[in-house]
């Protein structure tokens, strides 16, 4: 299987990605000749990794019946101070509800089995970089 998407130059710092049928709009801030329309694209790699690795844990937890209400990720991405700049250390948080009475074990699980054995975005960002991750209830 491939992916494939369009990304087309429309002024400026901006480009407009067609993934999957929708539009994304990419700009760079006033200061690099942009106008802010849209996220970086450095940004969307961490997007891409909350959102894999998301998608994969709630599904997880689905199946093991673990009562779910809400819960979100939040991934930090250390750039290095030289051109060309990467991320040189990525941390995801995956934040739960603590009322909704999770078992941690099974939070744990679903966690480990994405960053380990499921998710691919996960799994191409720690060839070239440390991925690291913790669980918080709150």
């Amino acid at each position: 299987m491939t992916h494939e998407i369009t990304c087309e130059w429309k002024g400026d710092m901006a480009f407009e990605a067609v993934v999957n049928g929708h539009r994304l709009t990419l700009d760079a801030e006033e200061q690099f000749g942009g106008k802010d329309s849209g996220p970086r694209p450095k940004s969307l790699l961490l997007v891409s990794l909350a959102g894999c690795s998301g998608m994969d844990v709630i599904s997880i937890l689905r199946k093991m019946r673990e009562p779910v209400s809400w819960y979100d990720i939040k991934v930090s991405g250390e750039l290095t101070e030289e051109h060309p700049k990467y991320y040189a250390r990525i941390k995801l948080v995956y934040r739960f509800k603590a009322a909704d009475g999770l078992k941690a074990e099974n939070v744990e699980k679903a966690v480990r089995l994405s960053q380990e054995k499921y998710c691919g975005v996960s799994a191409l960002l720690r060839m070239a970089v440390p991925v690291d991750w913790e669980i918080e209830y709150v």
